[in-house]
């Protein structure tokens, strides 16, 4: 086997602990929201947000957060998140005078950025999606 050959074969073993990482923020950040919605509450509420969507965003947060873990329906998943990673930078993070307020928002940029190559590239080893989308190919399997 040629050797760029086998580095790619090994290259797409880091899909699986990039998908951890990614959905790290997600999980925590979810299971925070449920932990102390009160307070998640006046701080939706202090920019415009009605507070009774907390519930949801902590919904969302936690089953994207697991389905990108596990890996099922990577692309579309991704896709949102991406557009979550915005839409939340948008809304929370623009007083760029303060430096906590612009870090976040750079942040949310760049795991925008992020969620979308992975939607691109549609990285599958070690997930669901791979065996899925194996036994769709192969329906003995």
């Amino acid at each position: 086997m040629r050797p760029w050959l086998r580095c790619m074969n090994a290259i797409r073993f880091i899909d699986l602990p990039a998908r951890f990482l990614m959905s790290l923020l997600f999980l925590v950040s979810g299971f925070s929201k449920l932990a102390g919605n009160t307070a998640i509450q006046g701080y939706m509420k202090a920019y415009g947000v009605p507070g009774i969507l907390s519930w949801p965003a902590a919904a969302w947060e936690i089953s994207a957060g697991l389905l990108l873990l596990v890996g099922l329906w990577i692309r579309p998943v991704s896709i949102l998140l991406a557009g979550w990673c915005l839409l939340t930078a948008a809304i929370f993070h623009t007083a760029f005078s303060d430096q906590n307020q612009m870090v976040n928002f750079f942040k949310n940029m760049t795991m925008a950025g992020g969620f979308l190559l992975i939607a691109r590239t549609h990285p599958i080893a070690l997930s669901l999606d791979a065996w899925r989308l194996g036994r769709m190919t192969n329906p003995a399997a």
